[in-house]
């Protein structure tokens, strides 16, 4: 049996960047630039934290990347129930569709829920998830995927096929590169990964998105 522990217990995580070096943060839910469009609850440091299990292994995969000159930009990887709750208080309240144009166009925003693009409950909680992309040294810019971080449509899905070959190549070379590593996608969004075995399957942690204390 797995322990359990106390979910407001940040000294089970570890910072991405102090593991890390290479990792190019962008933490869109500490910013105003996200389907909300404000920053998030929860979020009091534009870092990113996982388990130290899961950030080992995200180092695994960064470093062999390094290698082919492609960087890991991270846009989320823990997250608090606060942050969960405040997605959900948003796609309760239909009036707000301020994000609307940039995040969902062609879905109507009570139609959310139902279709699984929010939820009560996010793996990402639970600390070994990472939402994430390719940069690419080479050119200064991020591989094209095809589709943007956190849009809720079709073209997110990673088994989409509507893409060019060098967005489907793409796509295939993050999920590799991520399943070498150890972690499993999801099909519902091409940058989301949770690590296998993750050590915490079962507790939804509650601390804020904030430097570790030593």
């Amino acid at each position: 049996m797995s322990h359990i522990p106390d979910p407001s217990d940040a000294s089970l995580f570890v910072s991405l960047t102090d593991l890390i070096p290479s990792l190019i943060l962008e933490i869109r839910y500490y910013s105003s630039y996200n389907f909300v469009g404000e920053r998030i609850d929860g979020y009091h440091a534009p870092i990113a934290l996982m388990t130290r299990e899961g950030a080992e292994a995200l180092k695994g995969v960064a470093d062999r990347l390094l290698d082919d000159g492609l960087l890991l930009r991270v846009y989320d990887a823990y997250r608090p129930q606060a942050a969960v709750d405040h997605f959900v208080r948003w796609a309760e309240d239909t009036s707000d569709l301020r994000m609307k144009p940039y995040f969902y166009p062609e879905i109507d925003k009570h139609r959310l829920f139902d279709l699984g693009f929010i939820a009560r409950r996010s793996g990402h909680t639970r600390g070994s998830t990472v939402d994430l992309t390719l940069f690419d040294m080479k050119t200064g810019k991020d591989l094209d995927m095809g589709g943007p971080f956190d849009f809720f449509g079709d073209v997110s899905r990673s088994d989409y096929t509507g893409l060019s070959e060098d967005q489907l190549s793409n796509r295939l070379r993050l999920k590799n590169a991520m399943v070498s590593g150890g972690f499993r996608p999801y099909i519902g969004e091409w940058w989301h990964f949770t690590l296998s075995g993750e050590p915490y399957p079962d507790t939804y942690f509650t601390f804020p998105v904030a430097p570790p204390v030593a």
